[in-house]
């Protein structure tokens, strides 16, 4: 999505709104004013002539590099903009893929370039008076500079550059704010719309690696038991192993074979098929452990490696531990881990295989998956399988409930 407007006009207000709204989904919000483009010493010394409301004010170039990187899936480094010196300064701020990325700043709906990569385009619209007495305010506190420079400034540079390039760009947007962060009904329905798209449950027409693992009166008679408070632990146990080697033989289903022609005792000729051999597993500690019993029922003698995440806050994610065949990179892999929430410690988890050499391709992910919001079901699986164009992911939804029982490659 892009949030534009004229300076001080709340974008940046209405963007947190949307985000604190958006709280169980991932969202990173980009700010334009990053990608300004360092002062020359030149510039520098003439700077109160320097328009930095002009689209040759930014990196434009970088700006697109950094937002079509994001949109596959893939992390970035945004410049870090010194408003007192002119100059981007430091390393830069990683910002890792998410669901939904934000880009706001004055000219976002300016460049064509720009406009083709937003799912979302919205526009907010604040009286000119108040923008001037907001940016006053925030460059005088903020960014060090005094009121009659920020009013020249204003008059100069700022209000002919909104006319002339800002404005003409509201009518590129699909959604107009007036009143910035006030109008919280607006803003209210953007954030329904949002989760809508998100929502949608019919992912296979989004992922053509996605297959559907359908539900049976069977299967949810089981996951009803496993629901039930009354359940004894034998019955769960007993029933959870069933729903596990489920998946387990339903994702051993999608590996690769070749094509061989056997003897029967019979004498006749059988045209058979015969899969991988170098296979083995890898489990995510603590849950992915009892996923292994139904592996190993499945395919005797194999290998089980294991992986220890440990969860930070802000979702982080922290590698404590691990344990993997020294010839993994030669292997599939079958990853094990049945609770997948927000999908951070299984993109850790794939992270690490690939980093190991093991093929995309060659990783399958075996979960049974609880998600408490509709919503955050089809976020998982995106912050999976986006990236990773190879992947295939098989779920499976349970009658009358909001969980999933799923194998992904």
């Amino acid at each position: 999505s892009g949030v534009a407007g004229g300076t001080a006009s709340g974008k940046t207000t209405v963007c947190n709104l949307i985000i604190s709204q958006l709280h169980d989904q991932r969202v990173v919000l980009v700010n334009q004013d990053s990608f300004y483009r360092s002062l020359t010493p030149e510039q520098l010394k003439n700077v109160k002539e320097y328009n930095f409301d002009h689209p040759d004010a930014f990196n434009t170039e970088l700006l697109l590099s950094c937002m079509e990187t994001l949109k596959r899936g893939e992390a970035v480094t945004t410049p870090n903009y010194d408003f007192k010196t002119h100059q981007s300064v430091g390393p830069g701020s990683k910002v890792n893929p998410a669901d939904i990325v934000i880009l706001e700043g004055i000219l976002v709906l300016h460049d064509e370039r720009v406009r083709d990569l937003l799912n979302m385009k919205i526009f907010v619209d604040t009286d000119s008076d108040l923008r001037l007495a907001r940016r006053i305010k925030r460059d005088t506190v903020e960014r060090g500079r005094d009121v009659q420079n920020v009013l020249d400034q204003y008059a100069k540079f700022v209000k002919p550059s909104f006319d002339e390039f800002i404005l003409p760009s509201k009518k590129y947007a699909d959604i107009i704010i007036p009143r910035g962060g006030d109008n919280e009904v607006a803003i209210d329905l953007i954030v329904q719309h949002i989760h809508t798209k998100l929502g949608q449950h019919d992912l296979c027409k989004i992922y053509p690696n996605l297959f559907v693992f359908f539900s049976t009166f069977q299967i949810g008679g089981m996951h009803t038991l496993i629901r039930d408070m009354q359940t004894t632990n034998h019955d769960f146990v007993f029933y959870a192993d069933r729903l596990i080697r489920l998946v387990v033989e339903y994702g051993l289903g999608h590996l690769p074979f070749t094509e061989k022609q056997i003897i029967t005792p019979t004498g006749s000729i059988y045209p058979g098929v015969v899969f991988c051999k170098r296979l083995c597993g890898v489990s995510v500690i603590r849950s992915g452990e009892s996923m292994e019993n139904a592996l190993r029922a499945c395919c005797k003698g194999i290998k089980i490696g294991k992986i220890l995440i440990h969860g930070e806050r802000n979702d982080g994610r922290q590698l404590i531990y691990e344990k993997l065949p020294s010839d993994i990179s030669s292997r599939h892999v079958l990853l094990l881990d049945p609770v997948l929430a927000s999908g951070n410690s299984a993109v850790e988890a794939v992270s690490l295989l690939l980093s190991k050499g093991v093929p995309e391709s060659n990783i399958i992910f075996l979960n049974l998956i609880a998600v408490s919001a509709p919503q955050s079901f089809p976020c998982s699986f995106w912050f999976l399988l986006h990236p990773r164009k190879s992947c295939m992911l098989i779920y499976h939804k349970c009658r009358h409930h909001k969980e999933y029982m799923s194998s992904s490659k």
